[in-house]
């Protein structure tokens, strides 16, 4: 029993929306690598070293980002303005978070280290801009739900669409607790950077229950399909 049936893309060719968020996506990339210079000495070059890992770690963050609004556009095609105005919404956190996610990947590879309250200032602008452009996406699959006749969605789908829904939603959830914990405890900010670590388990329970009832749906449409009228 097929129980992987593939989202229909409606798009297949470029938009020119989707053409400006990607050179958007690629000058942020620009921005996290602008600071580089190159290293004159063998200790230059080694402390440019430990940089790359959360270099590595920003560029997988952004990718992350780029391939659910890739997603939503290859799925949707949507260029109404509702969809402009969010968009366009989203690039703009998107180069506002770069800084704040360079700097506490930095701070966490050791390649920087804060003074006094940086750190709680930090984690609460990090999760704000976190939980900000992942509210954004969800507000583009919702739109995409609530247009799901116009869009001629099927069940599958719908329910497909739903899950990328709670998946932000759980994202979205984190961001937030880490910016309140870094808020309400700012002594123990450290845990406001191990809240993010939440991220797996709940992507993993959100994931294994919306994966439980697709199988229901595809049992229910499969039964439905082969079932034969009595004459």
């Amino acid at each position: 029993m097929q129980e992987s049936v593939p989202f229909r893309l409606r798009a297949h060719e470029v938009s020119r929306i989707e053409a400006f968020s990607d050179i958007v996506f690629g000058f942020a990339l620009t921005l996290i690598v602008v600071s580089l210079e190159v290293p004159e000495s063998y200790e230059e070059l080694m402390h440019e070293m430990r940089g790359f890992l959360g270099f590595a770690i920003c560029f997988a963050v952004l990718m992350w980002i780029w391939h659910a609004h890739y997603t939503f556009f290859r799925r949707y095609a949507l260029t109404d303005n509702y969809t402009i105005v969010i968009n366009t919404m989203l690039l703009f956190l998107v180069l506002y978070y770069v800084y704040p996610l360079k700097f506490i990947f930095s701070i966490v590879t050791g390649t920087i280290s804060p003074h006094g309250g940086d750190g709680v200032t930090l984690f609460i602008i990090y999760g704000l801009g976190y939980a900000g452009i992942f509210s954004l996406l969800l507000l583009l699959y919702a739109h995409a739900w609530h247009r799901r006749a116009e869009l001629q969605l099927n069940e599958y789908e719908v329910h497909d669409t739903v899950t990328s829904m709670w998946i932000f939603g759980g994202y979205i959830s984190v961001g937030v607790l880490s910016s309140s914990i870094a808020v309400l405890f700012p002594r123990g900010h450290a845990w406001a950077g191990w809240s993010y670590f939440l991220l797996g388990p709940l992507s993993a329970s959100i994931g294994a229950r919306r994966g439980y009832l697709r199988r229901l749906l595809h049992e229910r449409l499969v039964a439905a399909a082969t079932s034969v009228p009595a004459a």
